[in-house]
């Protein structure tokens, strides 16, 4: 007697194989048999001929991060985010943030039991973020650290590989991960190795200085000993469009070729998300946030930051768009452009960019439209390169318009990007979803279809499949996802949340 039967479909089974027809059989959430197969079972599915894959995982997630209360399993443990695109498994802690080491959850093995506790409908993983590390080793100061200090910073990476992180990442534009320099980075990392984790990275530009920051990365994880994920690979900067990303990408190749582990993953979007004080330079942040609102506070510091952004801004403020704020009184500014919200309050853009930050103080977010399709495409279709949101855990009702790729990345992926631009075969697509994370993770029992993995599925029909989030409507479902199970438990069903909630804490088991 199985649980769970799923009869006449077609198998991708995350190798990057052709697909295949099979049966599959799940008992006690694991993958039981597959091939042609007869028997009872607790519930029958017909999948008439629709394609049945491994649950998506997404490498880089933000579904720890509830700092804003806009996403995270604390504010929404369904995750309908992540179950409603075919994800089941989300690795979180990434560009250089993680919820431990803090003052909450001093070692990480706190935040997994409280996970344990709360139950998640996706399986959760973890990096701990160099910026935290760092936070707590010596604060938000701009400087080296001690021989003490940077001690401290390795054994806190030490304790969280020993709890079953999967590396350590890095974010190299946000304060105080940004104050750190290529030495610093490469000794943090090299805690991380004896453990067999892998250094992320958010790199410290991803525009006029791009190049600059690849040589970086690769060299801090070649000084390292560890291997390499260059997170959300891009050139946000139309000057630098269809020239530095064949750049990079002919570094990588290279730094592969002689040796070193580099993967990358991407998102399918033009735009890019992050907080609106990112626009601020490294200096304001110097002490931490409450240190950074006062500054614009300050008559004079004001003066100098607004200067600032002028400089960086002036005939980009259109790409700008605010996604959300927690400040009440300026909600009506979710989805509008920096500049039309200007015009609204009589102000310029750099002034209105300063208000809107004090006024949430710094619980606001931003879209910015950076990047072009060539690139994106260019990238996409590299054989390293694996799909990953950058988004995180949030429900439907969620207020705001957060970026669309927290609720369509995978979906888009596989409906515009190959089925519809046929930039690679299905099986490509699938792979960089599930086998190829797995494999970057030495994710034991996920990511491929076989007998003894555990039963994260997703049942999807490619002919209807479509990517419905929207920047404009991002809270929906996608169309074409039939089922996701997740460790065997049917967790969305057409488009809908069961109210399931099989999550569980996955760690590093290898090293």
């Amino acid at each position: 007697m199985y649980d769970l039967l799923i009869k006449n479909a077609r198998i991708i089974d995350g190798t990057g194989a052709p697909w295949f027809r099979a049966d599959v059989a799940v008992k006690d959430g694991r993958i039981a048999a597959m091939g042609k197969l007869s028997g009872e079972a607790k519930e029958v599915v017909d999948a008439a001929d629709r394609y049945l894959a491994p649950g998506f995982i997404d490498i880089h997630s933000h579904s720890d991060d509830d700092v804003l209360s806009k996403g995270g399993v604390f504010s929404a443990p369904e995750c309908e985010s992540r179950v409603l695109q075919g994800v089941t498994t989300d690795i979180s802690g990434n560009c250089g943030t993680s919820v431990s080491p803090s003052a909450a959850y001093p070692r990480m093995r706190d935040y997994f039991a409280v996970l344990e506790e709360l139950k998640p409908s996706v399986n959760m993983g973890m990096l701990v973020g160099h910026g935290n590390v760092r936070a707590e080793a010596m604060g938000y100061d701009n400087r080296k650290p001690t021989e003490e200090e940077l001690e401290t910073m390795r054994r806190l990476v030490r304790e969280a590989m020993e709890d079953g992180c999967f590396g350590v990442s890095s974010g190299l534009i946000y304060p105080p991960s940004s104050y750190a320099d290529t030495d610093e980075l490469i000794e943090v990392a090299r805690a991380a190795a004896p453990y067999g984790g892998y250094y992320a990275t958010h790199m410290r530009s991803e525009s006029l200085r791009l190049i600059e920051a690849t040589k970086e990365a690769l060299r801090t994880a070649y000084e390292a000993g560890v291997p390499l994920q260059i997170s959300h690979h891009k050139c946000t900067r139309s000057d630098g469009w269809q020239v530095k990303v064949l750049t990079t990408t002919a570094m990588i190749e290279r730094a592969r070729r002689e040796g070193l582990e580099v993967l990358c993953d991407q998102y399918p979007y033009r735009a890019s998300a992050t907080t609106l004080s990112v626009n601020f330079r490294d200096w304001a942040f110097e002490g931490g946030t409450e240190a950074m609102l006062q500054r614009l506070r300050d008559p004079e510091t004001r003066a100098r930051i607004k200067k600032e952004l002028d400089e960086d801004w002036t005939g980009r403020w259109q790409n700008l768009v605010v996604s959300y704020t927690l400040c009440e009184k300026d909600t009506w500014m979710s989805g509008m452009s920096l500049p039309d919200i200007a015009e609204k309050l009589g102000k310029d853009c750099s002034e209105t960019l300063i208000d809107i930050v004090l006024d949430a103080e710094d619980k606001v977010g931003e879209l910015a439209f950076g990047m072009c399709e060539e690139d994106i495409e260019y990238i996409m279709k590299k054989p390293y390169v694996m799909t990953g949101s950058d988004g995180g855990a949030m429900n439907l009702s969620v207020g705001g318009k957060p970026h669309p790729r927290n609720f369509g990345t995978f979906v888009r992926v596989l409906s515009h990007y190959c089925r519809d631009r046929q930039l690679f075969p299905i099986e490509t697509a699938v792979h960089k979803m599930t086998g190829l994370p797995a494999s970057r993770l030495k994710l034991e029992g996920r990511g491929v279809l076989k007998a003894g993995m555990w039963a994260d599925l997703v049942l999807f029909d490619l002919d209807t499949l479509k990517d419905d989030p929207s920047y404009l409507e991002p809270q929906q479902p996608c169309s074409g996802i039939l089922r996701v199970y997740v460790n065997g438990v049917l967790t969305a069903l057409n488009g809908k949340h069961t109210g399931a909630r099989a999550g569980v804490v996955v760690r590093r088991t290898n090293g």
